[in-house]
């Protein structure tokens, strides 16, 4: 089969690779139908998780079709059309029992490290993958919920809303401030909405993503880079702050803007995926009785938002933003590279 396989860092290749095979009972072989590309995977591709060997298959999102079964799957069967999700879940281990996936500790891949696919065993970009416990890392799509609107439950819906607005304990008649407006911060704009919240502001330098934003929820926007965004932001909040600010971006300036527009006894929730250390300022925040979350998802919410979605109660197929067939991963990588010259959000990839 042909798969995106990673070379090391800055190199990658659409190439030839042996086809999957059940290795364990709890298998199943899924032909790729539509995949995507993550932010996670360009930090790869520059060699920012070292834990990633030469030779992995990349990828960590997909909807595909079973082709194959292990023995002891019994709810799924060849010809089910599925959902592929970003994290592992054996289901039976004490962290899956109370829905904290991102650490399973099932043996797949490593012991507690719920984000396998193109981390520790091959990914999703490629024609076949192997899906380890099937039965509770597969969801079964309805009739209706095309590939496109599916893709997207696979990873960022799922983190925009567990990560974003759970951990942030949004609740009705909330101000909440998203700043930064790609996928996942757009994930968090669109499901914030599920738990109440009145006002949603989007912040981010990217006029494009702020106009985008609206279509998502938003009902005000701020460009980061103009020299009073903090000011627009507590003008919303009549000087107070705003009740929960999630951090989509992942670099320490915007974690700081977050601790910065929160209110008295508000929530931080940290979305972004860091790759430097941020400078958390307790000597001044500390009497601000503020709560602070981060995580890896879980994707627990998922069969929740897919209900969701088949009713057409979230905007999913809105992330779509540019397509691409298989053989053209090379271009389809480069555009969501230069997101901030093409306009790209999530870039679907079809067989």
């Amino acid at each position: 089969m042909k798969a995106l396989v990673y070379g090391g860092p800055g190199q990658k290749t659409w190439t030839d690779v042996p086809d999957p095979g059940i290795r364990n009972p709890a298998d199943a072989i899924v032909k790729v139908d539509t995949t995507t590309i993550c932010g996670t995977d360009l930090h790869i591709l520059k060699g920012d998780v070292p834990a990633v060997a030469e030779g992995r298959i990349l990828g960590h999102e997909g909807v595909g079709t079973i082709t194959e079964v292990g023995s002891s799957v019994t709810s799924l069967k060849p010809g089910d059309r599925v959902i592929i999700s970003c994290i592992k879940s054996c289901g039976h281990c004490a962290n899956c029992k109370v829905g904290l996936y991102s650490h399973c500790m099932g043996s797949e891949g490593a012991p507690g490290i719920g984000w396998v696919f193109d981390h520790l065993i091959d990914g999703t970009q490629a024609e076949y993958v192997r899906v380890p416990y099937a039965e509770n890392s597969l969801h079964l799509l309805p009739a209706g919920v095309s590939d496109e609107q599916a893709v997207m439950l696979s990873d960022i819906l799922p983190t925009g809303f567990e990560i974003g607005v759970q951990y942030g304990r949004v609740k009705p008649g909330d101000t909440v401030a998203v700043v930064g407006a790609g996928p996942v911060g757009l994930a968090a704009i669109a499901t914030a909405g599920l738990y109440g919240a009145a006002t949603i502001i989007a912040v981010d330098l990217d006029s494009n993503r702020l106009e985008k934003s609206r279509e998502f929820g938003a009902t005000h926007v701020v460009r980061s880079d103009e020299a009073n965004w903090k000011d627009q932001v507590l003008a919303l909040t009549d000087g107070q702050g705003v009740d929960v600010a999630i951090e989509a971006v992942g670099i320490p300036a915007t974690f700081t803007m977050c601790t910065d527009i929160v209110r008295p006894g508000g929530n931080v929730a940290n979305v972004g995926v860091h790759g430097k250390s941020v400078e958390l300022h307790v000597e001044s925040l500390w009497i601000q009785n503020i709560n602070i979350s981060m995580g890896l998802v879980n994707a627990n919410t998922t069969p929740m938002l897919l209900k969701l979605v088949a009713q057409n109660k979230l905007p999913a197929e809105k992330f779509a933003t540019h397509r691409f067939r298989f053989e053209q991963f090379m271009e389809a990588y480069d555009t969501f590279a230069r997101a901030a010259e093409t306009n790209a959000l999530k870039v679907v990839i079809t067989a």
